[in-house]
């Protein structure tokens, strides 16, 4: 049986503007650095930056992402935060809770959102996205 998600390892480009964007700009915990890497906290999460010369250029035109949780009280501040950092942004909230969808200096996607599984199935459930929907919980 899975038990959790282990770590999020990120391919960058430049280990040095991935570090500080993410421990400067993103408040992660550094926990250790090397020639090409970094382990980083987010929050409990694992995170690992790993220097890679195929790093992508750009963000990629899917909708996969990783989203990182924050409180309702701190979100403000976050969007103001990354707002006057310059960080870009690419896509405007369109879901339940609170959320700021960003790009890293490598173009990952990024979401820094308001809520969890639990607050998504209720608000899901109270007003379906698509027909047909079934539901497990």
């Amino acid at each position: 049986m899975i038990t959790g998600l282990n770590h999020v390892t990120l391919a960058v480009s430049d280990l040095n503007a991935s570090f500080s964007f993410y421990t400067t700009v993103l408040d992660c915990q550094p926990l250790a650095r090397w020639q090409r890497g970094a382990y980083l906290l987010a929050g409990d999460m694992w995170l690992c930056l790993h220097l890679d010369t195929r790093t992508r250029t750009a963000p990629l035109p899917e909708y996969t992402h990783l989203a990182l949780s924050v409180t309702p009280e701190t979100f403000a501040d976050w969007c103001e935060r990354l707002t006057t950092a310059q960080v870009p942004q690419w896509q405007d909230n369109t879901s339940e809770g609170a959320s700021l969808y960003i790009l890293d200096p490598d173009g990952h996607k990024l979401e820094l959102h308001v809520g969890d599984w639990r607050s998504r199935l209720a608000e899901t459930k109270a007003n379906p996205f698509a027909e047909e929907m079934e539901f497990f919980l």
